[in-house]
């Protein structure tokens, strides 16, 4: 008997030991599954700014359809807020101009721009890589801060045609 004295003790502790690995297993997959969640979410508000500015863009037909979207920087314009209103080119800065600075409110470092462009997968923040051909859909590229394993910035893409 004398020499199982401190058997139970060394049980408890592998116990403990084998538990806390388990625990802290799964506050690591915690920890994965909220950053899925937390990307997702991003790509969400994306989602839905891209189809904002499609759209104001529709809404804004005589601005579409003489181009005043593409590759627009945006500029706040009081005459749109008086009630006399502003000309279609005026909105259309004045929407690019309200739709970034959301982006801005709701993406980390988020960014966007719309162009005629026939090659949408391409681009960054600062040269959106537009071609400007004739007959290519409006794209709307929104870019935001949340490096992946790579260090890219995500990006995401909406295309329309002109109807």
């Amino acid at each position: 008997m004398k020499r199982a004295r401190g058997f139970t003790l060394i049980e408890v502790l592998i116990a403990i030991l084998i538990t806390s690995i388990g625990v802290l297993g799964i506050a690591g997959l915690q920890a994965y599954t909220l950053k899925g969640t937390h990307g997702s979410n991003l790509r969400s508000v994306a989602t839905r700014q891209a189809y904002a500015i499609a759209d104001a863009m529709r809404a804004n037909k005589n601005g579409l359809d003489n181009g005043y979207y593409n590759n627009q920087q945006g500029i706040e314009n009081d005459t749109c807020y008086q009630t006399a209103g502003c000309t279609s080119q005026q909105m259309a800065q004045m929407d690019v101009w309200l739709w970034n600075q959301s982006n801005a409110a709701l993406l980390p470092a988020g960014k966007g721009f719309v162009c005629s462009d026939s090659t949408p997968n391409d681009g960054t923040p600062a040269a959106p890589a537009c071609d400007n051909l004739p007959n290519a859909p409006y794209v709307v590229k929104i870019w935001w801060d949340e490096r992946d394993a790579s260090g890219q910035l995500q990006r995401f893409i909406f295309t329309f045609r002109q109807s």
